[in-house]
């Protein structure tokens, strides 16, 4: 049977290079967005009828519980869930209202707890599924003004690893991804410089994180789980001086 994974934020960025990945492995991807055109465009740089669109604002909780009654109607089972959809709000904190606070933390850490919950329901059934969260490096180091973005990355860190325990006994392992630089515009219009203060000699790219996620969610690694995986070209393991 074929098996399901959902991708939430499937309409770019990294959300799109990992529901590529998926359907480049025959998994049905359910891409679930706000961003219906973004969907569409991933699903013609699928191989195949491999996805489905389902509009999903995961701010919502109304609209996260719409999204997993939708799967459960259309596949009866759910194998892997992707909480990638996230947005940023980099303002000096003077200026950053308590609305826009929230929107980051609700939009950004609240909808993995919801995803999660939803989906551990549906995973049961199956006896078993892998849940991957997309942090941050941010979780560990910050740049000036970055605060709500920051706190729901931390949180979505510590949010895996507490899920990985309580969901263990239901053999649904949880662990998280912490991206480095990743390029989701123009590649090709990156520097030498940009490439060479990573260890890995280039900037990263979706498909990186995408393949980081079919290792994760790849039932023989089951022995991984409440662990965040750094994928950052070795960036944040340099030490930066000034000469």
């Amino acid at each position: 049977m074929q098996k399901v994974v959902v991708v939430t934020g499937a309409g770019h960025g990294i959300g799109r290079g990992v529901a590529i990945a998926y359907a480049d492995k025959g998994y049905r991807v359910v891409l679930a967005d706000v961003n219906e055109e973004g969907c569409k465009e991933t699903e013609k740089l699928m191989h195949g009828d491999y996805g489905d669109i389902i509009l999903t604002d995961v701010s919502k909780p109304e609209s996260i519980k719409q999204l997993f009654h939708k799967v459960e109607e259309k596949y009866g089972r759910l194998d892997i869930l992707i909480n990638n959809a996230g947005l940023t709000a980099f303002k000096h904190m003077d200026e950053l209202g308590v609305e826009e606070w929230d929107n980051v933390i609700n939009t950004n850490l609240r909808s993995v707890f919801l995803g999660s919950r939803a989906a551990a329901h549906l995973m049961r059934r199956n006896n078993g599924g892998s849940i991957v969260n997309i942090a941050s490096t941010r979780a560990t180091m910050s740049e000036p003004n970055s605060e709500a973005y920051a706190a729901t990355k931390g949180g979505i860190v510590a949010l895996s690893h507490a899920l990985a325990v309580s969901l263990a006994d239901d053999h649904i392992t949880v662990n998280s991804i912490s991206p480095g630089w990743i390029e989701v515009e123009d590649y090709e219009a990156l520097r030498d410089v940009d490439h060479e203060q990573h260890l890995s000699k280039r900037v990263g790219k979706p498909s990186d994180i995408g393949r980081a996620c079919l290792f994760l969610t790849n039932k023989e690694n089951d022995f991984v789980t409440g662990e965040n995986l750094v994928v950052d070209g070795g960036m944040t393991r340099k030490m930066i001086y000034e000469h």
